[in-house]
């Protein structure tokens, strides 16, 4: 938290860019804001003048542009001053509940066991192993503390051991901008090889002990180009085995769970193209197995003799095709998994002997097994009636065990090893959160009918006792984006929250996959307003229903959750009390007319072209920043890093700065930019814990409860 002294200094030095105050208003909690700086840009664009006064802000070069977020962040420790001891209290329950010294369960790949180890006061996991044999000695892999000495921001990327597991692979970031080194390390010497490549993208991927295949990205860092590296030759003799040049498509690279093949997979949020190199010919071109169509997507696993296409072709809920690997070409398809109405098939966990088939109905993800032996089916079933449950360190493509997490907002993640073949669990562990009593909690789980009709899904944890008279605060988090599903998990920093007397509730709103694709549809591109919709019509049944009520509903989004919590704070600002936006996508015309910028032009098929006149008016219609009016705003906090590569630092900047000079209101406004990190904020658990110690006490300081 920045001090007093360094506000003043910050204000001094900014006689154009902000307000100066005396040192006797800076020891006080009426300090003035800074006030940005009025440089009008003008852009007309189908008709449509736009004027940005605070373009200038993404300038980053600019000693100017520092300056102002140095004061802004100055402002806001200034401001919240009278919570630091708020603060320290939330971070002590929250590191309380946390097993510092912990192990997670070793799980097994090509006769090792690899597992991760946390120490005490250290920030970042070990990763270590053993051979699978009794008596072995446990060796590490990577030792990621080491590897953040010195370094501000540090975090490895892929993580991949050669087939002999004499060597690993891993990538190394320094900079939060997603721009990682590629380290090879032999595990026999411990030693780093000569083969480091910098600028390299996740993921690699090993055809053998001694070649093995990276990713590159264009200048948007858009991952565009696969490369093939031979251990002990120049980087200038790598081979780029593929590249796409179409900006809406983003590649990948993977080695496939049965080791045959090196897939890369070369997909926009429309349509999908993978091709394979065989891992027993490395050097060959890559082959396509589909060629694209418009509007299809396919991803592709293999089992014996047969790779398994997962495709919405004349199926939006996907289903699921089985390709004889020697009829790739074309014919003899067979449908494995049909497309049904009711079942949306995720993804699919190989095996040599079954495929779980990870698929969602009702709203809740399911494990469905299929015995390949005798095409039998069943599934895993489980106890809660609201869960989220995962596959996890399934690396045995010959097993007949299944391994997955499973928790719920009331039970921590418990990893079970499923046997497929007698359908018997087995618990191999529990999160152990100290201090913890499942039964001093309960779920809710309810259905919200959406002001078109639709119903959406909402979950709730709250204490045993708690009443439902409209006397609760309440914090409602919500995304709906991508596609991506917020599933109930368990979530023991929240807990600091409802053992105040908080209710903690989750909006499964359209945009996200919760409810089957259709619900994704149903909320992107011409019917993105849906999600915003949704979580309004949720917010006010809170309210009408006597969960909260207005003065004690919070609300909190973070990147394209960002721009949901900029959307709804425009249409309905007197539905809530405060809003916490972290890393907000809020000026989405701007970001959306630059390709230079990354995603943004593989998101043109997301939120839509600005550059359509039809698609302009749309986005134009909620963007947050552009829809910034004159009129009162509840309490916000918003939070951003100056690294961030995915939503850059001067969206929430910008927003901040309009907000202020725009609101009626004298409600708080801050802004907190984290000078080092990155999209995920700090790279250090120590350090997100503080990060979300300040988020929870300017949430308790909103509601009047500062001094609990």
């Amino acid at each position: 938290m920045r001090s007093i002294r360094i506000l003043a200094h910050a204000l001094l030095s900014l006689p154009i860019v902000v307000a100066a105050s005396s040192a006797t208003r800076l020891a006080a909690q009426d300090v003035t804001p800074p006030t940005a700086r009025i440089v009008p840009r003008v852009d007309t664009l189908h008709g449509d003048v736009r004027t940005d006064n605070y373009f200038w802000i993404r300038n980053k070069s600019d000693p100017q542009v520092v300056s102002y977020l140095e004061a802004e962040n100055a402002y806001t420790a200034a401001r919240m001053k009278h919570t630091d001891a708020l603060q320290q209290k939330l971070y002590d329950e929250m590191l309380s509940r946390i097993k510092e010294t912990d192990i997670s369960v070793p799980f097994r790949e090509h006769g090792y066991l690899y597992w991760t180890a946390t120490e005490k006061g250290k920030s970042y996991p070990v990763f270590m192993r053993r051979r699978a044999t009794p008596g072995a000695p446990d060796e590490v892999v990577i030792d990621a503390n080491a590897l953040a000495i010195g370094k501000k921001f540090s975090q490895v990327g892929s993580l991949e051991v050669s087939p002999s597991g004499t060597r690993a692979a891993y990538l190394h970031d320094t900079t939060a901008l997603r721009v990682y080194t590629l380290y090879v390390k032999d595990l026999v010497t411990g030693k780093l090889l000569g083969d480091s490549i910098s600028r390299v993208v996740p993921s690699v991927a090993w055809a053998n002990d001694t070649i093995l295949f990276y990713q590159t990205a264009d200048s948007a860092r858009r991952s565009n180009a696969v490369w093939r590296h031979v251990l002990g030759t120049p980087k200038a003799s790598d081979v780029k085995v593929f590249q796409e040049d179409d900006v809406l498509d983003n590649v990948g690279v993977c080695r496939s769970k049965s080791g045959k093949y090196i897939y890369i997979s070369d997909d926009g949020f429309t349509s999908s193209e993978w091709r394979m190199i065989p891992t027993a010919d490395p050097t060959a071109m890559p082959r396509i197995i589909v060629a694209r169509s418009p509007n299809v997507e396919y991803q592709i696993d293999d089992i014996d003799g047969a790779f398994l296409m997962t495709t919405n072709y004349n199926a939006r809920n996907f289903k699921v095709q089985r390709i004889p690997t020697d009829a790739v070409a074309g014919g003899n398809w067979l449908d494995m998994i049909p497309v049904s109405d009711s079942v949306f098939i995720e993804y699919l966990e190989p095996f040599k002997n079954d495929v779980v088939v990870v698929q969602r109905s009702g709203g809740l993800r399911r494990l469905r097994v299929i015995n390949l032996r005798d095409n039998s089916t069943h599934y895993v079933t489980f106890p809660e009636p609201a869960y989220a449950v995962s596959p996890t360190g399934n690396a045995e493509f010959d097993s007949d065990t299944l391994r997955f997490v499973y928790q719920s907002m009331v039970t921590q993640p418990s990893t079970y090893d499923y046997d497929m073949a007698t359908r018997q669990r087995e618990l191999k562990k529990r999160v152990e959160v100290p201090g913890y009593d499942a039964s001093k909690y309960e779920v809710k789980r309810f259905m919200v009918t959406a002001r078109d009709g639709a119903h959406v899904p909402v979950s709730m944890i709250v204490r045993k006792g708690w009443t439902q008279d409209g006397t609760h605060p309440l914090l409602l988090y919500a995304y709906g984006s991508y596609g991506a599903t917020t599933e109930a998990t368990f979530n023991s920093g929240v807990l600091s929250l409802v053992d105040r007397g908080f209710a903690y509730a989750i909006a499964h709103i359209r945009g996200g996959q919760e409810m089957g694709r259709q619900w994704y549809d149903d909320g992107k591109m011409m019917k993105k307003k849906n999600t915003f919709f949704d979580y309004v019509d949720v917010a006010q049944y809170l309210v009408d229903n006597k969960y909260t009520s207005k003065d004690r509903l919070v609300a909190r989004g973070g990147s394209a959750g960002g721009l949901l919590m900029g959307a709804v704070v425009n249409m309905r600002p007197d539905l809530f009390r405060a809003v916490v936006a972290d890393v907000p996508f809020v000026d989405l015309i701007n970001t959306m007319m630059d390709a230079s910028i990354p995603l943004t032009s593989q998101e043109w098929q997301q939120w839509g072209d600005p550059h359509n006149a039809e698609q302009y008016a749309y986005m134009r219609s909620y963007s947050p920043y552009d829809n910034v009016e004159r009129k009162a705003y509840p309490w916000m906090l918003v939070t951003t890093s100056l690294n961030d590569s995915q939503v850059g630092y001067w969206e929430p900047a910008k927003w901040v700065a309009k907000l202020r000079a725009m609101k009626t209101d004298t409600n708080p406004l801050y802004i907190k930019i984290n000078m080092a990190g990155g999209h995920g904020g700090s790279s250090g658990r120590y350090d997100v814990l503080r990060e979300a110690a300040f988020r929870y006490a300017f949430v308790l300081d909103a509601v009047g409860m500062a001094g609990r």
